[in-house]
């Protein structure tokens, strides 16, 4: 039986860059995708003794990110709304240019909302289905199907329609962070 230092090691020495990747096709975001893997790794790991089984730790990860995330949209939400009594609607910056005529599927993925983008990640990349994301989001299920049908239609305006009439076309798309996948 592993400790649970040997088991932070081997996540973080042979698992990161699959998490930092899981975690930017929640984010849509390089730089907080890294941010919230290593927030998720800690809080993972700070309690030390009971996450001994690496399939275990690197699953409550993945799920920790997803929470995490919505969490940090929540927060910037709630910041926006109380910065937009001060500020002016003139100030905002303007999305023109924003779509690309043949975006690819992190494009795709950026114009979904944090949570949309949670449930199509579990699942299409983590083939969860919607009663399991329902569970790890704590979503009624059509709640959950509700932000899957949203996505679909969202994403018909960014991939070819076939991509999005057979969602496993998503998954295949590979991400490589770092030079590896």
């Amino acid at each position: 039986m592993q400790s649970w230092s040997d088991v932070m090691e081997v996540v973080v020495r042979e698992r990161r860059a699959a998490l930092v990747g899981y975690a930017y096709l929640v984010t849509g975001s390089l730089s907080e995708a890294e941010d919230i893997t290593q927030e998720a790794i800690v809080r993972t790991f700070v309690r030390g003794q009971s996450r001994t089984d690496l399939d275990f730790a690197e699953a409550y990860i993945r799920k920790t990110i997803v929470n995490e995330a919505i969490n940090r949209t929540r927060h910037r939400r709630l910041a926006l709304s109380r910065r937009t009594q001060v500020a002016r609607p003139e100030s905002a910056p303007g999305h023109d240019g924003w779509v690309a005529e043949h975006a690819d599927i992190a494009e795709a993925l950026a114009a979904l909302s944090t949570q949309e983008r949670a449930c199509v990640v579990l699942r299409y990349f983590e083939d969860m289905t919607v009663p399991q994301i329902a569970g790890a989001l704590r979503l009624a299920e059509g709640t959950v199907k509700r932000y899957l049908f949203n996505a679909a239609d969202k994403l018909r305006g960014y991939l070819d329609d076939e991509a999005v009439d057979d969602p496993g076309e998503l998954a295949s798309v590979s991400l490589t962070y770092g030079g590896r996948s």
